[in-house]
């Protein structure tokens, strides 16, 4: 499976980025919530597993992978660019100690998608110029789920700046919900990443559009779309 997009495309892809999360998402299992957020309209699903061996990260992306496909949405991997390789995903996306960008991008294929955490305007720059398709930006509003970020709160001013210096889309992350997701994308923000908000969501399917409504009304309107009724590849 390779992207095979084009940046305005990407764009579009990178509207809501739902991250797994096994132990949020609890009983009905991480492949089930992320199913339910696909369906809904989720245009990405990032798998992150900090816990997981290689192999039974590849064995996660691997039962992924067709779910992504059947909704044309795009697939990363969370650190491993060498799981997303192996499992045919579109991407990886990378943080402060992980193989650099511009290392990656020498081994991997021309489409594959490589994004990057980054909080500042300088370091949004570095990873642009070292060929980083897009940026994670974040903690916007605080967030429990990432052990070195907690209590960490830039801002969507500060989101806003990361965006105006770069040209490849930045999302938003950190403690993002429907409460607030409208801030983000006012923000000049191209999309959401979230984890909680659907993860650990009583209705994860719901959740999503609630995301995609609040991201809506605050300027992403040309970015909505509507879930998908035919299953079937768009």
């Amino acid at each position: 499976m390779t992207s095979g997009r084009t940046p305005e495309q990407l764009r579009q892809a990178l509207r809501l980025m739902v991250i797994t999360d096994r132990q949020l998402a609890g009983d009905r299992g991480w492949l089930a919530v992320s199913e339910a957020a696909l369906e809904a309209g989720a245009t990405a699903i990032q798998l992150r597993d900090k816990q997981a061996t290689s192999g039974e990260l590849l064995e996660m992306a691997s039962a992924l992978r067709p779910l992504v496909e059947r909704h044309g949405a795009l697939l990363l991997v969370n650190d491993r660019f060498d799981v997303a390789l192996a499992a045919g995903a579109h991407g990886v996306h990378l943080g402060d100690d992980d193989v650099p960008v511009a290392e990656v991008r020498r081994v991997v294929p021309r489409d594959f998608v490589i994004g990057r955490s980054a909080d500042t305007e300088e370091g949004a720059r570095a990873a642009e110029a070292d060929g980083a398709d897009y940026l994670g930006v974040g903690s916007l509003f605080g967030t429990r789920t990432k052990k070195e970020v907690i209590g960490e709160v830039i801002g969507t001013e500060q989101l806003g700046r990361v965006a105006r210096a770069v040209s490849i889309p930045v999302v938003g992350i950190g403690g993002v919900s429907a409460a607030n997701a409208a801030e983000v994308a006012a923000a000049g923000a191209a999309g959401l990443a979230v984890v909680s908000a659907v993860m650990a969501a009583p209705d994860p399917g719901a959740a999503t559009l609630r995301l995609l409504e609040s991201w809506a009304r605050g300027g992403g309107i040309s970015a909505f779309r509507e879930p998908e009724s035919d299953p079937g590849l768009p």
